[in-house]
């Protein structure tokens, strides 16, 4: 298995995740608000990676007891790997604020959105458009972007609408909401191509979710007020919300897109949508239309497009 192929699969289980979740999202609104549970939620998600990172480096050393040290480094071999060090520490740490806050907007942006939007499909679509404010950053970056996954992209936003909007397409305030939730995520997904390269992702993500955990339970402490009781009454949906969706997905997506294109990456991601309807179908027992079927139909088509390597000799021009 390449590293490109192995990277989509992983994109491809956090969609699964980010799918299921929104009808664990939909019930823990029911007892508490939007600050009170991406709080929460993020929190949950920062401890379960910090507790994995504990296990992880107790498993090094314990590895590493018992090993032959190799001949002694040079004065100048260590000053370079301690500043080495130092710089990958300085790119986690801005990486990991930088996630946090970006998340933070988007995920209050998307709440706000939904709560103000009374059509979970519509709300749905419009923050997927994503799929297509990715490749377009890639003009004013003066990146070409191939002709390929303009055509995947186009057909996967096809696939969204049919999915998703089952009246006509109408702006509301509530729409404004997610329309910018739309571009924060595009923002997100970038900022992570540019840091996952050069950090642990597992570590950047354990930052960003904490960070964000602090600004929604500021935000809850601020503006709301939750019982304790209704916490444990949404346990079951910030559970699942924070370490699967949260902890689980979103680290995939950090792992994943060091060996894979945004624009790729965006149209994997965006299969959400499609997992989403399939939730409901399974869990919450709601039949899959005709045209729900073709909507998912063209979205996996564009995505089996956008894998297809190029032909031989064709220049690669994708982002």
């Amino acid at each position: 298995m390449t590293k490109r192929m192995r990277g989509n699969l992983l994109l491809l289980l956090a969609a699964l995740i980010w799918g299921f979740s929104f009808v664990a999202q939909s019930e823990g609104m029911k007892y508490i608000g939007p600050f009170a549970f991406i709080g929460i939620r993020s929190m949950l998600a920062g401890v379960s990676l910090a507790a994995f990172i504990a296990v992880r480096e107790l498993r090094k050393k314990t590895k590493n007891i018992g090993k032959k040290h190799g001949d002694p480094m040079s004065t100048a071999t260590m000053t370079e790997a301690t500043e080495k060090k130092g710089q990958e520490k300085k790119n986690l740490v801005l990486g990991g604020c930088c996630c946090g806050i970006i998340l933070f907007a988007a995920t209050m942006l998307q709440q706000i959105g939904i709560m103000h939007n009374n059509e979970p499909g519509k709300a749905g679509f419009i923050t997927a458009l994503y799929l297509i404010f990715v490749p377009l950053t890639g003009i004013f970056v003066r990146k070409k972007v191939g002709r390929k996954v303009w055509i995947a992209v186009a057909l996967a936003v096809c696939g969204m609408y049919l999915l998703c909007i089952k009246g006509g397409l109408h702006m509301a305030v509530g729409d404004l909401y997610l329309l910018g939730c739309a571009f924060v995520f595009t923002a997100h997904i970038l900022v992570i191509d540019f840091f996952s390269p050069k950090v642990d992702g597992v570590a950047m993500s354990c930052i960003q979710f904490l960070l964000c955990g602090v600004l929604g339970m500021t935000g809850m402490f601020l503006t709301e007020q939750v019982e304790l009781v209704h916490i444990l009454e949404a346990w079951l949906p910030l559970v699942f919300s924070g370490v699967f969706s949260g902890g689980v997905a979103y680290t995939l997506q950090i792992v994943a897109q060091k060996d894979t294109e945004p624009a790729t990456a965006s149209l994997l991601m965006s299969l959400e949508s499609v997992f989403a309807v399939l939730g409901e179908w399974i869990i919450l027992g709601e039949v899959l239309t005709e045209r729900e079927f073709l909507g998912c139909a063209l979205m996996f088509a564009g995505i089996i497009l956008s894998q297809r390597p190029d032909k031989p000799g064709e220049k690669t021009t994708e982002i």
